[in-house]
């Protein structure tokens, strides 16, 4: 009578083993830095705008969690290159950033577009009254350097157009009374900053010249660390960032952003 009672406990206590559910698998977190400023609508310093509202469709689809941390662009860019975060956002495309962290695609033939979080442009602003000229081609009539903020890549094409270019500024609204103070003969900035200058007090002194310089998509790059340790969670990423980036849901936010930006 013993033995059986004590083999009827085993067999229970077997069941309400196997009846408790097996704990959850740890959620994988991604680290990722991104400037610390405000680029309507595509991200602010709060953790606003369409690059935060992608990512977070992306953390729901692949069941991860992404760990954000703002510092200056620049160093951003450091941090991602010394492996100190899995990733960094938004990063336009340059052949040199390649030694900065994995863009998504093939590496002999660029960053795959469609992997892409969003496309910008860089607008060219000047002084209103000056005579500098841009035709898509060729800048002229420049009286004085071209400003740009620090570790923008807008800077390789000024450079590569021979002009004389100023590095020395953060923040668009800072470069955007640099200009209205004549220290710059042009600022290049994107198009969502052209957009913020263009609706604030400066903008009486200003005005956006008509041809953009130049449309750039932008990506989620990770670091080398990252892509070497888990190559298949990176893959899965990018996968997911298309695939939410064309998403009904997604392209609703981005149409009412992108809408709000333009009133």
């Amino acid at each position: 009578m013993a033995r059986s009672c004590l083999a009827w406990l085993s067999l229970a206590a077997l069941g309400c083993a196997l009846q408790v559910p097996a704990a959850a698998a740890p959620v994988e977190t991604v680290t990722l830095c991104f400037e610390r400023a405000n680029v309507q609508p595509w991200r602010t310093e709060q953790q606003g705008g369409l690059n935060f509202a992608l990512l977070r469709m992306v953390e729901q689809r692949l069941n991860i969690r992404f760990d954000f941390h703002s510092m200056p662009w620049k160093r951003c860019l450091a941090q991602l290159q010394a492996n100190a975060y899995d990733g960094a956002f938004a990063v336009s495309y340059m052949p040199e950033r390649r030694a900065l962290g994995v863009f998504p695609g093939d590496p002999n033939a660029g960053a795959d577009n469609t992997k892409r979080m969003h496309v910008d442009r860089y607008m060219l602003l000047r002084r209103k009254g000056s005579a500098v000229e841009w035709d898509g081609k060729a800048l002229r009539k420049l009286d004085g350097p071209v400003g740009f903020q620090l570790g923008y890549s807008v800077g390789a094409m000024l450079r590569g157009l021979g002009v004389e270019v100023d590095e020395g500024s953060q923040r668009a609204d800072e470069l955007a009374r640099k200009l209205a103070a004549g220290r710059v003969g042009a600022a290049a900035m994107g198009g969502s900053d052209a957009a913020a200058v263009m609706r604030s007090p400066v903008a009486a002194q200003l005005e956006v010249m008509p041809l953009p310089l130049i449309e750039k998509p932008y990506f989620l790059v990770l670091s080398h660390g990252m892509a070497h340790r888990r190559p298949e969670l990176a893959q899965r990423i990018w996968n997911a960032m298309a695939q939410e980036r064309a998403s009904p849901a997604y392209k609703k936010l981005e149409r009412a952003a992108l809408e709000g930006e333009g009133g």
